[in-house]
Order: structure tokens, then C-alpha cells, then sequence
């Protein structure tokens, strides 16, 4: 059985560590980091959205977006975890993740992710991404 990776992310960074043993310390074994997540929604969007006649009758309207800029964001980011797990877990023989995030990003991680043939994955709605290695292992089960 292999350690389990552990990953901790939010919108803007993800940090995926590992344990030699059970009981053990979080060694970090990278980093990932998404910048465009800190920047306000103003400078993600290009200009005003577009707009559209109504189908019944002469008013005109200003055509909204399905997703915000951040939200947009935060997926494409949550995407880029995935492909990066999958690669990695692939490459590095993983078979137990655990996924630490915020409801909402957890929910997005989620979704990207799918189902992994052969990785157990556990998962932790807590919003640990400014915590220490130490700390975050304070918030891990006893038994990976």
C-alpha cells in the first residue's frame, strides 16, 4: 500500500504533501498556484457583456454570463489539479488521496476529478490552505 498524498487547496494554490508513516510529519512534495484567482472580477472580464433585442418585443437587454469571472476562475484552476493528480497518481503508482478544501472548491475538486480507477479519495471540507504542514496534520484522521 502506498502513502497517501494529501491535498490542500483553495482558489488560488494547492500544496500536495505526503507521509512516510501513519503517525509521521507532512513532507511537501510541490506546489501548484493559480494567480488570476486573486484578482477582482473587473480585470477578469474584458468589457461589457453584449446585448440582445427581447424575442417578444422592442426592449434591449444586456446578455448575462452562466458563471461569474471568479467562479470561471476557480474551475479552470480545479481542473488543472485534476490533470495534475491523475498524471502524478499515474506516474508515481498513488492509491489514496486525500482532498482538503473550502465546501465550495471541494465541490468544484470533486467534480473535475470524477472517479480515479483505483484511488481511494477522502475528503475534508476545511479551509486549511494558510496553515503549516504541522497544522494540517493536526486536522488529518488518526487512521489513513
Amino acid at each position: 500500500m502506498s502513502r497517501p498524498w494529501i491535498v490542500v487547496a483553495d482558489q488560488s494554490k494547492a500544496r500536495i504533501f505526503s507521509m512516510e508513516d501513519p503517525q509521521g510529519p507532512l513532507q511537501e512534495m510541490g506546489q501548484l498556484k493559480h494567480p488570476e484567482a486573486r484578482e477582482h472580477a473587473r480585470t477578469l472580464t474584458s468589457d461589457r457583456p453584449g446585448r440582445s433585442f427581447d424575442s417578444g418585443g422592442q426592449g434591449r437587454h444586456a446578455m448575462g454570463t452562466s458563471v461569474e469571472p471568479k467562479e470561471q476562475e476557480a474551475i479552470r484552476f480545479a481542473k488543472q489539479i485534476a490533470e495534475h493528480l491523475r498524471a502524478e497518481c499515474h506516474d508515481k503508482g498513488c492509491n489514496r488521496l486525500v482532498l482538503i478544501a473550502g465546501p465550495d472548491f471541494l465541490g468544484l475538486l470533486r467534480e473535475q476529478i470524477g472517479s480515479m480507477n483505483d484511488i481511494t479519495i477522502t475528503e475534508i471540507k476545511k479551509n486549511l490552505g494558510q496553515y503549516s504542514p504541522h497544522e494540517i496534520r493536526t486536522h488529518l484522521p488518526a487512521r489513513l
